[in-house]
């Protein structure tokens, strides 16, 4: 084994936070992760190198709702967006060779919601998904997920922007893709920190966190069926949605 290899299997063995971290987000044109668009995104490297991204959404809309949130109008997207296709190619490439050969686990905010849809776009354009690039996609460290399961008893909203406030991280911009991937990196990395139950080796931490989100969503629909709510069925899956089920899940 090389000496390069060497290294990085050592990294690996690290607890993921003190290990190659890179991180995605991205804004979209609304929550049917099966039917709406990314409109922007950004990756940052491990190296801190930041790529982003804006798609003209191949001629397609984005709703009042949607602009409300980030500020991206159809208007500018089309005047200043790159093709769609290439876009969500340039995305799945730049984050299979990221994660390739576990050069680096990646930070994802609700990942079933970021990764579906990005998976929805590589079908959409007939391009091929990360799993096809890399064979899975893991390791994934995903801040709700981590959040829910060592600080459960906390009131209150779990989105980014409440992590961050609770979790002192800098987030001056929210639902911009470069903002939003840098925070939900610096958060990821504080819960790493704080709680020594989460201090795991990437791949073991993966593994975990599909344990814990999909014992949280059993109890969360458990309750919503209490509360009334006889048909609620809330999907366990995690990093992804099943392709079946991705239509009207939301973010």
């Amino acid at each position: 084994m090389s000496a390069p290899q060497l290294e990085q299997v050592r990294e690996l063995d690290l607890p993921w936070h003190r290990g190659p971290l890179a991180s995605y987000d991205c804004e979209t044109s609304g929550t049917d992760t099966a039917h709406d668009r990314i409109v922007t995104a950004a990756l940052i490297r491990p190296d801190g190198q930041v790529l982003e991204w804006l798609s003209d959404l191949d001629g397609a809309e984005i709703p009042k709702g949607a602009y409300d949130v980030h500020k991206v109008s159809t208007e500018h997207a089309r005047e200043h967006g790159r093709p769609a296709a290439k876009v969500v190619e340039e995305i799945a490439d730049a984050i299979a060779g990221e994660m390739s050969a576990g050069r680096a686990a990646l930070v994802v905010m609700n990942a079933p919601f970021d990764l579906s849809l990005l998976d929805a776009e590589c079908g959409r354009y007939g391009v091929r998904t990360v799993a096809d690039r890399i064979g899975r996609v893991d390791p994934v460290v995903d801040p709700l997920v981590l959040d829910r399961r060592f600080d459960r008893y906390r009131r209150g909203r779990r989105n980014l922007e409440t992590l961050a406030a609770h979790y002192g991280v800098r987030l001056d911009a929210a639902h911009t893709a470069t903002a939003d991937a840098q925070a939900a990196l610096d958060v990821a990395r504080r819960i790493g920190e704080r709680y020594k139950a989460a201090q795991l080796p990437a791949h073991q931490l993966h593994l975990r966190q599909a344990q814990w989100h999909r014992a949280w969503a059993a109890t969360f629909q458990a309750h919503l069926r209490r509360k009334g709510h006889s048909d609620a069925a809330i999907d366990g899956s995690w990093p992804l949605l099943p392709a079946a089920r991705q239509a009207g899940e939301s973010r």
